[in-house]
């Protein structure tokens, strides 16, 4: 049985949300590491404009550093965060650098979608790879063109929501499900002991303040958040090809079915021969080709049975009965959904 799960782990409050920004900087105190601007000619634009804006007039002098790097700058801003917080950023070369290794990210102003400025960043650069080069080789170890600066941007503009005036609030439920969200209408109503929650969808549950009178919302927010449930869910088996992962949900069925499954390896090597004339005869050095076939069937399982099981624990017993590797268990479960057979959703990655 599922075990009990809070309801701040199921679901996110309407307004209670983060931010996404986004910036375009300057990093600099590489070690030769950097962009070469005559291939990246926008980190030349924006070093100029640095150098101006702080009182160097460079003119039409053609810069040729090597120790700077044009970065995309990402982080989210937190839901309430305040104006003078700090937040963690990452940092991404976007022209032909090769290190951001000992960089110093520039003050660089983050956007939101809105086109405002929420924070500005700044800060040494800790990247997360190591770069060796030599005259003929060069060894990458990690992404050294990415990093990181923790709490490197202070939050200028705050959001503007103001939980205390709201005299209501939806619960989003992250996986939409009629069962679910009704235990969480019930789990709020039996804990507040009036029915202030109602469920209007699969993934969403409004919570009514007015009925309680003069009352902080935050307080009853945090009741809520705390509230255990038992989610439900679909059934459900996801395969991935590209590692051969196999995922299955608790509520996964197989009907009784029969199962038939085996290998065939074909392989071809080539293995041409060199024939020579006898010692003083006429005659010349010539090339035979010589071609070896081989085709092989594995025995395989035969047809095995598979009965209609109860739990999980007894499907992966019956599948793992049939002695088939991981990745050509793939392979079976395709063709039991095919067959009727599994009476779960199959997704593949």
């Amino acid at each position: 049985m599922a075990a009990p799960v809070r309801i701040k782990d199921l679901a996110d409050f309407d307004g209670v949300r983060g931010n996404d920004l986004v910036g375009y900087g300057l990093v600099v105190g590489l070690d030769g590491t950097g962009d070469s601007l005559r291939n990246a000619p926008y980190t030349e634009d924006i070093l100029a404009g640095l150098l101006e804006r702080l009182g160097v007039n460079v003119g039409d002098q053609e810069l040729r550093s090597k120790n700077v790097a044009a970065v995309v700058v990402t982080a989210e801003l937190p839901p309430f965060a305040r104006s003078g917080s700090r937040i963690d950023i990452n940092v991404a070369a976007i022209g032909d650098a090769k290190s951001l290794l000992g960089g110093t990210l520039v003050l660089t102003p983050l956007k939101a979608a809105d086109g405002n400025v929420y924070a500005v960043a700044q800060g040494s650069v800790i990247a997360g790879g190591v770069s060796i080069e030599g005259e003929s080789a060069r060894l990458v170890q990690g992404v050294p063109t990415a990093g990181a600066i923790p709490v490197g941007a202070r939050v200028e503009r705050e959001v503007e929501f103001e939980l205390g005036g709201i005299a209501n609030i939806r619960i989003a439920l992250r996986n939409p499900d009629f069962t679910t969200a009704g235990q969480i209408e019930a789990a709020i109503n039996r804990e507040l002991r009036r029915n202030l929650a109602t469920m209007l969808d699969p993934g969403t549950v409004l919570v009514d303040f007015r009925a309680l009178g003069d009352v902080n919302p935050a307080h009853v927010l945090g009741r809520i958040e705390n509230l255990q449930v038992v989610p439900d869910s679909r059934a459900r088996v996801v395969i991935d090809h590209k590692s051969g992962t196999i995922v299955m949900g608790e509520r996964v069925r197989i009907s009784r079915v029969a199962v038939s499954q085996g290998n065939l390896t074909l392989r071809i090597q080539e293995a041409p021969e060199v024939v020579q004339p006898n010692p003083f005869a006429q005659g010349e050095t010539v090339v035979v080709p010589r071609t070896y076939a081989e085709m092989r069937e594995e025995p395989g399982i035969g047809f095995a049975e598979v009965s209609g099981e109860s739990s999980l624990t007894d499907v992966i017993a019956g599948l793992n009965a049939l002695g088939v590797r991981p990745r050509d268990m793939i392979d079976v479960l395709k063709s039991i959904h095919a067959a009727g057979a599994l009476h779960a959703e199959l997704i593949v990655e």
